[in-house]
């Protein structure tokens, strides 16, 4: 009996805002390689991910571990995107926080 090896691509896909998902999931890849760099197993990180499978996560973690330059490249963007946004959030928030003062003090008024 022999044994017959194949290629399989990791279950990685990019979705139309350039986030990258796992399998047949909506669960983004910062999410399961954050979790494993934090120590967690793939077998916790399924049952947090319930969408997701474990042979999904093994081969993703094993993506991650033969091109981890790739990956903290795309990690380091996705941060730096997030940043961005949590700016822009906080500068729409401040504007509120302005006209909610000043509703209230013509209230008052």
């Amino acid at each position: 009996m022999s044994l017959v090896l194949e290629c399989e691509a990791p279950p990685l896909k990019e979705d139309e805002s350039g986030a990258i998902r796992i399998g047949n999931s909506r669960v983004l890849l910062e999410l399961v390689i954050r979790a494993f760099q934090d120590g967690a197993s793939p077998e916790s990180i399924v049952q947090r991910y319930t969408t997701l499978s474990l042979s999904d996560v093994y081969t993703t973690i094993g993506y991650y571990l033969r091109h981890p330059q790739e990956i903290d490249s795309y990690l380091k963007h996705r941060e730096q995107l997030a940043e961005s946004v949590r700016q822009r959030l906080s500068n729409v928030q401040t504007d509120v926080n302005l006209i909610r003062s000043r509703l209230l003090a013509q209230q008052q008024s």
